[in-house]
């Protein structure tokens, strides 16, 4: 347990950061309070008329940025949908150039936000931007109404979506599917994981297939019995993520009656076997903040990547919190995508796409 010395230090650190994004913050926290039922569901109507804020797609018109925006469905029997973000001249003729693809799971403990919700509209528009890719954000199927393995099964619809559907006719741009990167924050870093050891493990399909060429995790939402260092030094200090929140939302998405060690949670080995990844798991690149409380797991999960043998890199942002990449105005922020930028720009284009 940190010290009383410790928390103060750590309490801080956090005060430290601008009081807009605090504030900011303040409200999230007191919206997921409330909409936090004792039944474990969520009352989804008040959070969206409290902090859910929505941002419309625009296919005709771009951005300040020169982005675009056109919303799909991805599977209509189970309501998948997903917006897909791009950079093109206002002409119809296609790009010439492929791009790479980066599929985006937003985070939210399994139970709240969506593609549309503003700050990961944001973020996506930012990530195309400075990457030059194509960014698929998925909305997937939440919990409790819909447990484990909704949101992984949501997962590979949408890659399924890309590899025999494509983009559709309002992008007029071509896409690279073997420089296909999963990414995602929280919740969703967990979806990109455990999509990716499903996707890898299937049997090749015909092309055009869909080739994993990077993992992107932000803020990895991985868990077990066990509490970490990191969770109860800062339990009652850090914003977003404490005990009783994470609790709720592993309930949530779990199997009844599972507990945090089911193997959707807990991928790091301390209390069962680690997760057999197929040879073609890709390489990832693993965001901590130094003040959440869930970067233990993040680097539990990248020290089971390399003992299995995969490429792994680290990025620590000591000052970070969870969710910081909400708030463009944190320089973490702008560090957090020119990271990005370079991860996916590492990876050579398809001498055969």
């Amino acid at each position: 347990m940190a010290s009383d010395v410790a928390r103060r230090e750590l309490r801080a650190r956090v005060v430290a950061m601008p009081w807009a994004v605090r504030l900011q913050l303040r409200a999230l926290e007191a919206a997921v309070d409330a909409t936090q039922r004792r039944d474990g569901t969520v009352n989804r109507f008040l959070f969206s008329l409290l902090v859910d804020r929505q941002a419309p797609a625009n296919p005709a018109r771009a951005d300040a940025g020169g982005v675009r925006s056109v919303d799909v469905t991805v599977d209509a029997s189970t309501g998948v949908r997903a917006r897909v973000y791009f950079t093109a001249g206002a002409g119809a003729e296609a790009d010439a150039s492929p791009r790479p693809v980066i599929v985006y799971f937003h985070g939210g403990g399994f139970t709240v936000f969506s593609a549309a919700t503003r700050p990961y509209d944001a973020l996506c528009r930012t990530m195309c931007r400075e990457t030059g890719a194509v960014v698929v954000s998925v909305t997937y199927r939440l919990a409790p109404e819909h447990r484990y393995p909704a949101a992984y099964d949501d997962g590979e619809a949408a890659l399924r979506y890309l590899a025999t559907t494509g983009l559709p006719a309002e992008v007029p741009v071509r896409v690279d599917l073997s420089r296909c990167f999963l990414a995602g924050d929280s919740a969703g870093a967990n979806i990109a994981h455990h999509v990716a050891q499903r996707w890898t493990a299937a049997p090749a399909t015909t092309p055009p297939a869909v080739h994993l060429a990077g993992l992107l995790l932000l803020s990895s939402y991985f868990g077990g019995e066990d509490r970490t260092e990191s969770e109860q030094a800062l339990e009652g200090v850090a914003p977003i993520v404490n005990l009783r929140r994470s609790d709720f939302w592993w309930k949530a998405y779990l199997p009844e009656g599972a507990d945090r060690n089911h193997p959707a949670a807990h991928v790091t080995g301390e209390a069962g076997p680690e997760p057999e990844l197929p040879d073609a798991f890709p390489r990832a690149m693993v965001v901590v903040g130094g003040l959440d409380p869930l970067q233990d797991w993040g680097r539990r999960y990248a020290g089971m990547l390399r003992r299995k043998g995969k490429e792994v890199r680290v990025v620590e942002f000591t000052e970070a919190v969870h969710a910081f990449y909400f708030f463009p105005a944190l320089p973490e922020t702008g560090k957090l995508v020119a990271e990005i930028s370079a991860f996916v720009e590492s990876t050579a284009p398809s001498s055969t796409a």
